[in-house]
């Protein structure tokens, strides 16, 4: 039986290649993701154990909330004069190193990174433990002096002798590259600007008192805990931070995590659709191959093999097929992370390749991704083999699947279908979110469980209709392709689920970021009152300098400052919430549209008072009038008074959770040296919007980071933001179709071989070579098509329910984007044609006498 497993194997291997593929690409994904974090992970936790002080002293972080203020956090720089008498200390280091300054050139281009990867400017101390070292020129001495790392002078085009513009918290200046620092370490795809010590304390704190950090370096034979030990009894733990070099490693390494959780999630998102859809054409493969193979079967029963025999045999057959389709994708995920961490190199990051992580993990969760898959793909298929009679040796066995009845699938269908739709009703009459949610989720896997189950039952009726029209247009060709679809509904059902599973996906996506753009645009007319808004491209907060170019800008009227800060509020209830609030000017009225259920603008924006949406005071217990303690950043402490409860859609709300906003004067009570997220502005009496708008635009040239928009590139950068989110979707469809592509180009192979006499036979009674090809085609398009219906109707429930869950948090409209349903059901005709190609082109080479004699 195992020669027999083998031979069998060997002889069907072209067959089974394009079931392979399936393997390959979800095994590659899972194993691209894991080898790409792995050497990501390693090579920074080198980087950071290598950097990091052996104790730093850092200011106080009483929030997780990761919300940029634009206030530098500082401790006092005589804080290392106190530090450096502790025993046990060789040495300390004052720091004053400020993150996302802009830095442009004397084109005003920014001179930084494009990816989102910070500027940072701080001061230039040689130490063992420096990333970089001076290569070319000399270290800066002086205000007008400063190093520029030497990727971005590459990058960028900078040249020793270059006058660049830094524009900081305390002020604009300019300074003059008087030198080049080179990484000897991996370069974390940031822009780094060295000034002298003095200089970057006034530069960018605003005075030589202050330091972000100190830095301490242990003597030796002392540990860095005893020093750490040492140095938190001296400087106490109350205000300060003290940390080792592996505790700050570590927080830096959380950091890092979460960008690697986005790429892992990603990935292994493609790989799930790769292993969903792969299932089905494995099924669908080893079902015709069984098929086909059901003499072969019978004789060996005939010869003496059992049940389990036949079954094992199979089993062996998927598992072989899973081991090299393993060992392919392994080799796959390898070459892909390589091409990742390439990717991240055109980006700024510069990883080696040479220094490629492969642990244990990865090439074990590949085998057992790729061998697991195809042997559950394979299980129903064995059976169905074992169950053949010995009988079927003397016989021509009908094809399997053909005539059988599908009521057993019409009650499992139904039934879960069933399931499913309750829990999507129970989600759009859902009243809180994560309920709605819940249900969602629950009802999204059972409807496309019982539509996979149940599509069989679907195909006849369905055909019927997508290709009425065969017969008329093309004659007698068109009447067989759609004969030969409906042949085996099951065949037909399996071969479009894998299809119909990314369309499905794509278009319950396409609903949903339909909705909330429609719905965002909404929100917007409706609240936002301001002509024109001023903000950082990248969101981040800026100079107070760019609001006073704003301010004395001729035709300006209103101007309405926000802010931001990281807030934790205690509840009536007794939990302790940490948000962001936004901090404004009292003439908000004038820029926005703010809806009270009690309260008004005026009462909100007091000194210490603030508002909070109705909805989440009434689940917390707070009332009009409630006094709240509250924290911010930095350990200041105090109690604020709700004078307002607004009744916005929380898209609508300037807050975030609980949207929480005050008046400035109170926000820089408690956190004070913020800067602006953004400013509103409205034209003056006498200037039209469009003359402001020109006024704004010439006054902030000098700074290329700032943009200003009106409502109508608002609703733009919104929607620009919601098709990131799409752009993913349509890469996961475009994974589902290529796959998709496969399991029709494989039925359709292993369909012209079943049909081999069939064909013969047509061809010798007068069937052109033309007409085959087009009658192939034709099956393939409307099994395409037909998966499409599936997968869009099923789509569009999901897209509905979606946006049933969005609207508990305010996005309202519902949009159905009947142009992108229409492109879609075109393109899937289209990926039919494609697919057909190679099937019919070998169907129409077939020798007419050898077909007609085929057994």
């Amino acid at each position: 039986m195992l020669r027999a497993t083998l031979r069998s194997f060997l002889a069907h291997k072209g067959r089974l290649l394009l079931s392979a593929l399936a393997v390959v690409l979800s095994v590659a994904f899972v194993a691209g993701s894991l080898i790409f974090s792995d050497t990501v992970s390693r090579t920074f936790d080198r980087l950071f154990a290598s950097t990091a002080a052996d104790v730093t002293v850092a200011p106080k972080q009483d929030l997780r909330s990761p919300v940029r203020t634009g206030a530098v956090q500082t401790v006092p720089a005589a804080l290392a004069r106190r530090v450096a008498q502790v025993p046990g200390v060789a040495a300390t280091q004052v720091d004053a190193t400020v993150e996302n300054v802009v830095v442009v050139d004397r084109r005003n281009e920014p001179v930084g990174p494009t990816t989102g990867a910070p500027t940072i400017a701080r001061n230039w101390e040689v130490t063992g433990r420096s990333p970089v070292e001076l290569t070319s020129g000399h270290a800066p001495h002086g205000d007008g002096e400063a190093l520029l790392d030497a990727d971005t002078a590459r990058h960028k085009h900078v040249r020793i002798g270059d006058v660049l513009t830094v524009q900081a918290q305390p002020g604009t200046f300019r300074v003059r590259v008087v030198g080049i620092a080179t990484f000897t370490t991996t370069n974390p795809g940031a822009a780094l600007l060295f000034l002298d010590t003095p200089t970057a304390q006034t530069k960018l704190l605003g005075s030589t008192s202050r330091a972000t950090s100190i830095s301490v370096d242990a003597a030796a034979g002392v540990t860095d805990d005893q020093l750490k030990q040492r140095v938190a009894a001296a400087v106490g733990t109350g205000a300060y931070d003290v940390k080792t070099a592996g505790e700050q490693a570590k927080s830096a390494a959380a950091s890092l995590g979460e960008f690697l959780k986005i790429i892992k999630y990603v990935m292994v998102g493609f790989a799930g659709i790769a292993v969903l859809v792969g299932i089905f054409l494995i099924v669908n493969t080893f079902s015709m191959l069984i098929a086909q193979r059901t003499r072969e079967l019978g004789l060996l029963r005939a010869l003496g093999a059992d049940r389990r025999q036949v079954r094992r045999s199979v089993l062996t057959e998927a598992v072989l097929l899973g081991v090299v389709a393993s060992t392919l994708g392994l080799a796959a995920g390898i070459g892909l992370a390589a091409g990742l961490i390439r990717l991240l190199g055109v980006f700024g990051m510069n990883l080696r390749t040479t220094e490629m992580v492969i642990g244990w993990v990865t090439p074990a969760a590949a085998y057992v991704v790729g061998v697991g898959v195809t042997f559950v793909a394979a299980y129903l298929p064995a059976r169905r083999a074992a169950a053949v009679s010995p009988m079927a040796a003397l016989v021509d066995a009908e094809v399997a699947g053909v005539g059988r009845p599908l009521r057993v699938r019409a009650v499992v269908g139904a039934a879960v279908g069933a399931a499913g739709a309750a829990a999507l009703a129970g989600c759009a009459a859902a009243s809180r979110t994560a309920t709605a949610a819940s249900l969602l989720g629950v009802g999204v896997v059972l409807t496309l469980i019982a539509t996979v189950v149940a599509g069989p039952l679907l195909v006849r009726p369905l055909i019927r209709v997508l290709g009425g029209a065969f017969p008329a247009v093309f004659g007698a060709v068109g009447r067989m392709s759609q004969r030969n679809a409906l042949r085996n509904p099951r065949r037909t059902g399996a071969t479009a689920a894998a299809l119909m599973v990314g369309l499905a996906l794509v278009g319950g996506m396409s609903v949903a970021s339909a909705s909330m753009s429609r719905s965002f645009d909404n929100q917007i007319d409706k609240t936002l009152g301001a002509d024109y808004i001023v903000q950082n491209r990248s969101f981040l907060p800026f100079p107070q300098e760019i609001t006073e170019t704003v301010r004395h800008t001729p035709g300006a009227g209103t101007v309405v400052r926000q802010r931001l800060a990281a807030i934790a509020v205690r509840l009536p209830d007794g939990k302790r919430v940490e948000t962001a609030a936004s901090g404004f000017d009292r003439q908000l009225d004038a820029v926005a549209h703010i809806t009270y259920r009690a309260g008004n603008t005026a009462a909100a924006l007091a000194d210490g008072h603030l508002s909070m949406d109705v909805d989440f005071a009434r689940r917390h217990g707070v009332r009009l009038g409630s006094v709240l303690p509250a924290e911010f950043q930095g350990g200041r402490r105090g109690e604020l008074t709700v004078a307002a409860l607004t009744d916005q859609d929380q898209a609508e709300g300037f807050g975030l959770q609980g949207g929480l906003y005050l008046g400035i004067g109170t926000l820089e009570k408690y956190v004070p040296g913020t800067e602006d997220a953004a400013v509103f502005v409205n034209a003056a009496p006498g200037t039209s919007a469009g003359q402001l708008r020109s006024r704004l635009e010439r006054n902030l040239v000098p700074y290329p980071n700032v943009q200003v928009r009106d409502q109508a590139d608002y609703k733009k950068l919104v929607h620009d933001q919601i098709a990131v989110l799409l752009y993913l979707v349509y890469a996961l469809l475009g994974l589902a179709i290529v796959i998709a592509v496969l399991g029709v180009v494989n039925t359709l192979a292993l369909s012209v071989v079943e049909r081999t006499r069939e064909i013969g036979l047509l061809r010798a009674i007068g069937l052109g070579r033309r007409q085959l090809r087009r009658m192939i085609r034709l099956e393939s398009v409307v099994i395409a098509v037909f998966g499409a219906v599936l997968g869009l109707g099923l789509g569009l429930v999901w897209g509905v329910c979606i946006q049933r869950v969005l609207a508990l948090q305010g996005m309202t409209a519902l949009a159905i984007p009947w142009g992108t349903i229409v492109a879609v059901v075109i393109g899937s005709a289209v990926v039919g044609i494609v697919a057909a190609l190679l099937p019919a082109l070998r169907a129409s080479r077939m020798n007419v006498l050898a077909a007609i004699a085929h057994e």
